[in-house]
């Protein structure tokens, strides 16, 4: 039997969980940042710098880029001495497969 605090409860994380895909979702939503995640799938720590050779952008606009995917949780950080270290976190992107292919079995229904 489920009592009114716990439905709250489960309702609270799911509302939690729903604005993290969200987030994410929308983190994603610029080409610059797919072809960020794209860059750091084939390099597991790469430097903003690296990442700027490699795109059209200035280095501001790449780290910009970079904040929204941290922010986001998609990307982790490491700082070494001056150097900034960005790698993929593959496991918020397998929440946010997860989540979407929830979806699409309900609208199948699956």
């Amino acid at each position: 039997m489920h009592t009114p605090s716990k439905t709250v409860a489960d309702s609270e994380d799911k509302l939690a969980s729903a604005a993290a895909i969200a987030a994410g979702l929308k983190a994603l939503g610029h080409p610059a940042r797919l072809q960020i995640l794209r860059r750091l799938c084939c390099e597991s720590d790469c430097l903003c710098a690296d990442l700027c050779e490699r795109m059209p952008l200035a280095q501001s606009t790449v780290s910009q880029h970079l904040k929204i995917l941290r922010e986001a949780g998609l990307v982790r950080l490491r700082q070494v001495g001056p150097r900034s270290h960005y790698s993929l976190v593959p496991e918020r992107l397998d929440e946010m497969l997860e989540a979407l292919t929830s979806i699409r079995c309900l609208a199948k229904g699956d």
